[in-house]
């Protein structure tokens, strides 16, 4: 801003704007103080169950059909042969169990299975 008096011009610096950026540039620089990552905190496991390994088991057959990108490669590959040993595990497993599932878990074990085999079919077909 400029000012006349005595007809000189004065020019009027706002000192405090500077103040303001090297307060800001200071906050910037410091080092902001490191936050813990997810995977530090303990994993908050469920309870184990037949149910629960029945699923485990299925996603990863649903994993070697290609519908899930492998973690490492990011690809989704088709691996039959891997799909077909989970259902064969599966199934492995429910004969083994046979007799001392509720009727819950004996429907799981017949509806996970008949739906892997249908998308065994499918996805080798697919490929054919």
């Amino acid at each position: 801003m400029a000012e006349e008096s005595s007809g000189e011009k004065k020019l009027h610096v706002d000192e405090d704007w500077k103040s303001h950026v090297e307060t800001e540039r200071a906050a910037a620089e410091k080092p902001k103080p490191r936050e813990e990552p997810e995977r530090a905190r303990p994993i908050q496991w469920p309870e184990p169950s037949l149910a629960l390994l029945v699923t485990t088991l299925a996603t990863q057959a649903m994993s070697a059909f290609g519908f899930a990108a492998h973690p490492v490669t990011g690809k989704a590959d088709v691996d039959l042969p891997q799909a077909k040993h989970f259902i064969d595990t599966l199934d492995m497993l429910q004969q083994k169990t046979r007799g001392n599932q509720t009727p819950e878990e004996a429907e799981m074990f017949e509806s996970v299975l008949h739906e892997l085999r249908m998308t065994f079919i499918a996805v080798r077909d697919r490929q054919e």
